[in-house]
């Protein structure tokens, strides 16, 4: 998967998820809330509040 935009600002971190600046999938939530790690089976772990509703594989 390729991130598109800018990198964030290490100084200073956004609230949320580190990358929603950068997903053109994120909504609000992904601004307010950090995700928690999670393990999608197979030996994959993500931390996407939206795993459940999105199909990136």
């Amino acid at each position: 998967m390729v991130l598109e935009g800018d990198v964030a600002e290490s100084a200073f971190p956004s609230s949320g998820c580190h990358f929603h600046p950068r997903r053109r999938y994120a909504v609000e939530r992904c601004a307010q809330e950090e995700p928690d790690l999670s393990d999608t089976g197979n030996g994959h772990l993500v931390r996407c509040l939206r795993t459940e509703e999105l199909d990136l594989a």
